[in-house]
């Protein structure tokens, strides 16, 4: 496999060192086990907060991409947005900030996100990309609530092929600031993993933005997974910049709001118990932004879809 596009782990190392070096400030917890790992808390037994959130947003994306904090209107008590831009949108976004490594060990279960997937490169996505990353040192977000054991760590390094003393892991409750920050983050990559699934081919997807409003913590985790996922099904925007024929830019804009699954209209956590707490039993075309915009670089022509749903928003978010 060739790699003809950086190193999201060679350009992430000055956020992740930057992130550790401003620990105290960010109230963050750093960890270095005995075998040289770096584990870095960001909401278990410290406080963390939205500012470590974003910035654990632009490690996700590879060192390719930005998040800032926007004012937002559209959802007047919850009025701070995080905002993503991207210089590589389908490398930043599915290429480094999916959610793609299930990593489990005893009772300790997490999935694995960041520059350190493009490292160990064994899902069938990165087959798509043509893509895999050969960076020394190895960075992965794992969204729990625990620290991962020992044997965990020296698997991860393992896979990643680098040793202990090169990895960090960064651990992001979902009740937490950093860590409702981090999901509703991922804004700008669920339409892109939806475009995936629709078979949209990736490479004509030259640029992208997205937005969605920050949720207030939740006080525990299934509450906290529907209010952050809400954030992105029933307020998340984004706009994609497309090469090829007009109408399959129209075709594509009509076909990723979360408004074209069976299961938009509720609230997300309402959906999750209807299934039994069985993530995978929920249709997976819900999980995309409210609002889509899908501009054609052919013509210059725009395509918009999807709406907003500040009802639900509001009902979410403890309105």
């Amino acid at each position: 496999m060739t790699q003809s596009r950086p190193s999201v782990g060679a350009l992430v190392a000055p956020h992740v060192a930057s992130l550790i070096a401003d620990a105290q400030t960010l109230r963050l917890g750093v960890e270095r086990t005995a075998t040289g790992a770096t584990i870095v808390d960001a909401g278990i037994a410290v406080r963390g907060g939205l500012e470590a959130g974003r910035r654990i947003t632009e490690i996700c994306l590879g060192g390719m991409g930005r998040a800032t904090f926007a004012p937002d209107t559209r959802f007047p008590r919850w009025n701070t947005a995080i905002q993503i831009t991207t210089v590589d949108p389908v490398i930043a976004c599915l290429g480094s900030q999916y959610a793609g490594w299930s990593l489990s060990d005893g009772d300790f279960f997490a999935l694995g996100s960041g520059p350190a997937r493009a490292l160990w490169a064994k899902e069938e996505l990165f087959g798509e990309l043509g893509y895999k990353d050969a960076a020394e040192t190895a960075t992965l977000v794992l969204e729990t609530d625990k620290r991962p054991p020992d044997s965990l760590i020296a698997h991860i390094a393992k896979e990643c092929g680098v040793a202990e003393d090169k990895l960090t892991l960064i651990l992001t409750p979902t009740t937490s600031l950093a860590g409702s920050v981090q999901v509703v983050g991922r804004v700008l990559e669920v339409a892109l993993h939806k475009a995936h699934s629709l078979h949209f081919p990736l490479e004509r997807i030259v640029d992208g933005a997205g937005v969605a409003p920050v949720p207030p913590p939740a006080a525990d985790f299934m509450s906290g997974m529907g209010r952050t996922n809400d954030a992105v099904l029933y307020g998340g925007e984004i706009s994609l910049y497309v090469e090829g024929p007009e109408d399959e830019a129209e075709q594509l804009a009509n076909g990723l709001p979360s408004s074209t699954s069976r299961d938009h209209g509720r609230p997300f956590g309402e959906i999750f118990a209807g299934y039994n707490y069985d993530f995978y039993a929920c249709d997976a075309g819900l999980f995309s932004p409210a609002v889509v915009t899908v501009t054609a670089l052919s013509t210059g022509k725009s395509f918009t879809a999807g709406a907003y749903e500040p009802a639900l928003i509001a009902k979410s978010f403890g309105g």
